[in-house]
């Protein structure tokens, strides 16, 4: 074979993991920003139906008090099984041993169930002890909550092993989907919940926000089911893969418990970063505003709502974004190292990378700029919360990097380092906590957020380096060019924005909305339009953008 057809197919093969991660991704963006466009939207409504602007306030913190614990249950539940099953089964997939993932997808499906009902039983069991120890002026109204959300533990586990057993197939559709409707089952039942108790039957905040949790239930039932038919659906193609598996590799049942166990766990610590940082502010907050602060006990649940909840809902939408590359690049590289392709690895990890910043910059500096309409939108005018939104939306790039680091990493069978990072930043966000709370007061729950995430994302990189020998120049010349275009971007969206707020009431929920949707749209056609110009759209999307450049004849 000549040198010119081995790098004609090296570069179609490139092209291929390239297409894939920018497919996948399109895919698992579109589903993680509708659904978590939903989870944000319905606090219009939801807030407004609870009652006054204070009660709404205090509903919302009750509402985290119990989703926070729920999270990190919900990671132990699923064990990081579902990225785990991702990774194995495209691994196997690759060595055409399609038997052995059939077999790792089926006994993944039992280890779920029974941590499920485990997850299940110790939440509901536990909840005072967590309640008591959260910023929340009512231990049994937090109790009745977080036991409200256990019930969701039951299923989805074995909803999100279905989704990576697909996702290991390298078809992102159906998770996408998936997860769209699993979120509007849950908006359209806790909405309707909501306004059946408090506004037809004036019933109790606790009974309404006990609902709304309820909803994660709902949900998933409804994902599951869809998911469910999607096997079905595929049974023929599977079926034929599997007939025509090279049964050249042979692992037992309890091989494969211990490969989906050993592979899952790092993923479940590593999943659970976020929340465990949120854990610490959740039993830290409010003991130490309380030494180091004058504020009353409404008044630090009021702060520690804006803070972890209002302004986390908004920042969530651009951190899915962190959350799809990561979920789509798993297999790829897992497919690429199982066939001894470190050169296309360190390419991928590039590419990853640098599609992360491409999507991420633009849309967390974006919200820090439009963050006084947009918080106004939501939830009413507050320059305290518009800060705090600010501040958050700046932290959100520290947050979506660790995602997708920790996930590529582990990819890679780099657990140990990932591990060891995230543990290092947990005890620098311990360290700081206190000071900064102190210097900052509630602004500093963040910052200890940006410190911690920044010491991890700094370990990571350097693993990275020591394992592939990334070119980090070349990386951060293209990441400069990014930040380059996102700030002139930002500079634009300001200046339309303040331009508005002559003819605007910036108080105003509807004026706000008009604002923010032009600042953001042209924003928007400005970076869009500066990235086909300087061909950097191109050279990270493919031949289709170029297409497109060519059709809005942009030279």
């Amino acid at each position: 074979m000549s040198n010119d057809t081995i790098n004609e197919n090296r570069e179609v093969e490139e092209k291929s993991s390239r297409d894939k991660m920018v497919s996948g991704s399109a895919w698992m963006t579109g589903g993680s920003i509708l659904s978590r466009l939903l989870g944000a939207l319905y606090i219009i409504p939801w807030m407004a139906w609870m009652g006054t602007q204070d009660v709404a306030t205090s509903a919302n913190a009750l509402y985290m008090v119990g989703y926070t614990p729920y999270a990190l249950f919900l990671y132990i539940a699923t064990a990081g099984v579902p990225s785990a099953i991702a990774k194995q089964v495209s691994y196997y997939n690759a060595l055409g041993e399609y038997q052995v993932s059939r077999d790792i997808y089926k006994k993944g499906l039992q280890l779920m169930a029974i941590t499920g009902i485990v997850s299940a039983a110790v939440m509901y069991l536990i909840a005072p002890f967590i309640a008591a120890n959260s910023p929340t002026a009512s231990v049994s109204d937090g109790t009745q909550v977080i036991r409200s959300l256990s019930w969701a533990l039951l299923i989805i586990p074995c909803m999100s092993v279905t989704r990576g057993f697909i996702q290991g197939h390298n078809t992102m559709a159906p998770s996408a989907i998936s997860q769209f409707i699993e979120q509007l089952g849950r908006v359209i039942f806790m909405l309707a919940a909501v306004y059946i108790i408090r506004i037809v039957m004036n019933g109790e905040v606790v009974d309404a926000v006990s609902a709304s949790t309820f909803g994660a239930f709902i949900g998933a039932l409804f994902s599951i089911l869809y998911l469910l038919y999607i096997i079905w659906r595929k049974k023929p193609e599977l079926d034929f893969h599997v007939a025509n598996s090279k049964n050249k590799i042979q692992v037992s049942t309890n091989d494969i418990l211990k490969s989906i166990i050993k592979t899952a766990i790092p993923f479940t610590i590593i999943a659970s970063g976020i929340t465990l940082f949120q854990l610490i502010d959740q039993f830290t907050f409010a003991p130490i505003m309380n030494r180091v602060g004058e504020m009353t006990a409404k008044q630090i649940e009021n702060n520690y709502a804006v803070a972890a909840g209002n302004a986390n809902k908004l920042i969530m939408i651009v951190i899915s974004l962190a959350s799809s590359m990561a979920i789509t690049s798993v297999p790829l590289i897992a497919e690429l190292l199982a066939k001894d392709k470190m050169k296309d690895v360190r390419n991928q990890l590039s590419d990853s990378i640098q599609l992360f910043f491409f999507i991420m910059l633009p849309s967390a500096i974006g919200m820090a700029v439009v963050s006084k309409p947009l918080y106004t939108v939501f939830y009413g005018y507050s320059a305290f919360g518009t800060n705090i939104l600010q501040l958050s939306s700046y932290m959100s790039i520290f947050l979506g990097l660790f995602v997708l680091l920790g996930s590529t990493l582990q990819a890679a069978n780099q657990t140990k380092p990932a591990l060891g990072a995230m543990v290092v930043g947990l005890v620098v966000k311990l360290v700081t906590q206190f000071p900064l709370l102190y210097l900052f007061h509630t602004y500093g729950m963040l910052v200890s957020n940006m410190v911690g995430f920044g010491v991890t994302i700094y370990l990571m990189l350097r693993t990275i380096y020591k394992m592939t020998h990334l070119d980090f120049n070349r990386l951060f010349r293209r990441i400069l060019l990014m930040v380059l275009i996102t700030s002139a971007m930002a500079l634009i969206v300001f200046l339309v924005q303040k331009g508005m707020y002559q003819f605007i009431d910036s108080k105003d929920r509807m004026g706000s909305l008009i604002n923010m949707g032009v600042s953001a749209t042209v924003g928007g056609i400005f970076y869009l339009y500066a990235t086909l110009k300087v061909r950097l759209a191109d050279r990270l999307l493919g031949s289709r953008v170029a297409g497109l450049r060519r059709k809005l004849r942009i030279k």
